[in-house]
């Protein structure tokens, strides 16, 4: 009988398997995503989607949506109860005084704009999403012009059904 040889996943693959873990903390049912950032092959903090600390969570209230006009005329609708997991990570690390720089990202999806502003500040370096988001060109192109390294594990582009 021949046996299987167990071949251990790559640190990428890894840290997003921790990531995905982390994500069914999250209490935004629109998108449950959780944030690994990690640097020589440690991790040095997470975060998942959620409300403020102290606030009413989207599963126990609902959603908070707003529209949202963009510059081609289009609407879309976001839940701005939560902050986003890319954002608790950060937030862990300047609470617990943990340097994240030049340090690597592992999220679900292409990080919003507003994420990516703090990402590029932070001093990150790379940046690996499970897929792209549907809105993701801005930061993308942010990343590029900084040069900070943004890799995908899987093509497929991730949008939410009420935009």
């Amino acid at each position: 009988m021949s046996e299987e040889k167990y071949v251990r996943p790559s640190w990428d693959e890894y840290f997003m398997e921790v990531a995905n873990a982390i994500s069914k903390r999250a209490t935004c049912d629109r998108g449950r995503s959780g944030c690994v950032i990690a640097k020589d092959c440690q991790i040095l903090v997470t975060g998942y989607v959620g409300s403020p600390k102290g606030l009413p969570h989207c599963d126990d209230i609902g959603h908070q949506m707003k529209k949202v006009l963009h510059e081609d005329g289009s609407i879309s609708q976001h839940c701005v109860r939560t902050v986003h997991a890319e954002q608790n990570a950060i937030c862990q690390a300047a609470k617990r005084g943990i340097s994240i720089d030049g340090a690597t990202l592992y999220c679900r999806m292409t990080p919003c704009r507003t994420c990516a502003m703090l990402i590029i500040n932070c001093g990150i370096k790379r940046v690996v999403c499970e897929k792209k988001y549907h809105a993701g060109e801005e930061s993308e192109k942010m990343f590029a012009e900084v040069g900070i390294s943004l890799e995908y594990v899987d093509d497929e582009v991730l949008k939410y059904s009420d935009q």
